[in-house]
């Protein structure tokens, strides 16, 4: 597990949003059940999920419909979940709940210290950033959680062959992203010539999106105002660079 414990910048902002009492309910009944503390050691998945399978996190899940759909389809995967507002929380613990999902857990808290301190390194077989705060004011950009330490530090909790999916509609911060993921030596683009033929011309390393994730109502919006989305869909290597 990494010593880098030093302070980072935030890629989420203080705002509380609006905290309904039937997700403030939730909370109070169901994060015992569901919400794994936030500690600095790894996490047993197979302790916690009762089972060996393949862990998939996402970070910051907003509402959680996307996501409770993702575990309900995919029940021989399993799932955790990374979110700081109370809100998006309390909403996927009440579609956890109804849904009787078993593959499906959350942390809330901060998504860098939890991949750092909470995740083993080459573990996972997925990590899901999807639609992450774009901070569009040039001022602001540090704060873009796809930066060059995180990548890196995702790669590393990455199993060999294990994927990084990120996808966003604000057209600068996919390019970024891609350069960012592009640079990374832990892992390489998954779009090829040899898979999409013609369409990775046409996508500049940009992935299709999968049919497996579903229409976010986020992403909807956004389409609806002229927005393009970009799919980033990046592989970990088997081995190191360096070995």
């Amino acid at each position: 597990m990494s010593s880098d414990t030093r302070p980072h910048i935030r890629s989420f902002s203080g705002r509380r949003g609006h905290f309904t009492a039937g997700q403030r309910l939730a909370c109070e009944t169901l994060r015992e059940r569901w919400c794994l503390p936030y500690r600095k050691e790894a996490v047993d998945a197979t302790a916690v999920f009762g089972r060996d399978a393949p862990l998939v996190v996402e970070i910051g899940f907003g509402m959680g419909e996307t996501t409770a759909r993702i575990a309900a389809a995919d029940p021989a995967r399993d799932f955790l979940g990374i979110e700081v507002y109370p809100a998006g929380v309390g909403s996927l613990l009440a579609r956890i709940e109804a849904a009787g999902l078993r593959n499906l857990r959350i942390v809330q808290h901060d998504a860098v210290e939890v991949i750092r301190d909470m995740i083993a390194p080459g573990t996972l077989a997925g990590v899901h950033v999807w639609f992450p705060d774009p901070w569009p004011k040039k001022r602001h950009h540090k704060r873009r959680l796809i930066q060059p330490p995180f990548v890196a530090l995702l790669a590393s909790r990455l199993a060999p062959g294990g994927y990084l999916h990120c996808a966003t509609d604000w057209d600068p911060y996919a390019m970024q992203m891609l350069d960012v993921l592009s640079h990374e030596p832990l892992l390489a683009n998954g779009v090829s010539e040899t898979t999409v033929g013609e369409t990775a011309v046409q996508c500049r390393g940009f992935a299709p999106r999968p049919a497996w994730r579903p229409l976010t109502k986020f992403e909807s919006r956004g389409l609806g105002l002229g927005h393009v989305v970009r799919d980033l869909f990046f592989l970990r290597r088997a081995l190191s660079p360096t070995s």
